[in-house]
């Protein structure tokens, strides 16, 4: 007889994400995908169809065997360590419920994260980006839309859900809806408010729909997407002959990295990014040092 229980429960796990936790489609997303890639490893080793697979029948000797078999897959730490996270998720989630009576992945460790440098621009290559655009319409809306990511630091799905109602330009406001439905006001500079303006309107009254809320728009009228936005970031750098790789979260980590060499302090800035910890500002800190190293050479007399 063939079972579905392991996709009931997960199922219902989706559900408790979306609902009760608040998660976003993409992470909700990725989690799915990650337990899905978990049940295909037990149910090969227990031999058995996936269908079949309870989650009684994952022990912790298991779960070692799938985290040795992502090792070998030659997967980076960053995605072992979300596969683990999904999982570790599931069985928290199912324990709660009372509908497993142990939680197997308690016992496994996370693996040690890489810790690498955020990518920034220094700030006149800041300045070149966002001065890029020309002045046509759709060139009027990039320059509010890059100004508005430099000003802010927002994520660039922060910005794509971004609806007329959260700008105040009066005061000069952007009323932020992090991660986990969490708000936050974040202040934007003179300059990026009147570039918003000149582009509220002159530019998106005569193309946005009717009944679009959004801020940035894309030719059709409709929300701009990340993937919009992506493009044409690229597309500036391009044109700028900056070095590649360069995405909106490059500008995100430009914004905090040049608020801490200008002598903001750590809790500001984490407050500005919509970080829960002060420990994922504090990388930043790393780049400020670096530089910080790179003066002192240059500076020092007997460096």
């Amino acid at each position: 007889m063939v079972y579905n229980i392991v996709y009931i429960l997960i199922d219902h796990y989706v559900d408790f994400l979306r609902i009760r936790k608040n998660f976003s489609h993409h992470t909700i997303e990725a989690y799915q995908k990650d337990l899905f890639d978990g049940l295909e490893f037990f149910a090969q080793v227990l031999k058995i169809s996936e269908e079949e697979l309870v989650p009684t029948a994952i022990d912790g000797k298991l779960l070692r065997q799938y985290l040795a078999q992502l090792y070998q897959r030659k997967l980076s730490r960053a995605t072992v360590a979300r596969r683990l996270a999904a999982w570790r998720t599931f069985f928290r989630f199912l324990f709660n419920e009372g509908l497993v009576g142990n939680n197997p992945i308690q016992r496994v460790n996370n693996p040690k994260q890489e810790k690498k440098l955020p990518q920034f621009m220094y700030p006149e290559e800041t300045k070149h980006l966002v001065e890029a655009p020309d002045e046509s319409r759709l060139g009027i809306r990039d320059r509010a839309l890059l100004e508005l990511l430099y000003a802010s630091g927002i994520r660039v799905s922060e910005l794509v859900s971004l609806n007329l109602d959260q700008l105040d330009l009066g005061r000069g406001y952007v009323r932020v809806m992090g991660k986990g439905s969490k708000e936050r006001i974040v202040p934007i500079h003179q300059q990026a408010v009147a570039v918003l303006k000149l582009y509220l309107q002159s530019v998106r009254p005569y193309v946005a729909l009717r009944d679009c809320q959004a801020v940035f728009v894309n030719y059709q009228g409709n929300r701009l997407s990340d993937r919009g936005i992506r493009k044409m970031v690229t597309k500036y750098c391009q044109q700028l002959g900056l070095k590649e790789g360069i995405s909106p979260h490059t500008i995100r980590h430009s914004f905090a990295t040049h608020l801490l060499d200008n002598g903001a302090d750590l809790r500001s800035v984490q407050e500005l990014l919509g970080h829960v910890s002060l420990s994922t500002t504090q990388l930043y800190t790393h780049v400020t040092k670096k530089k910080l190293k790179k003066v002192y050479k240059l500076s020092h007399p007997r460096a």
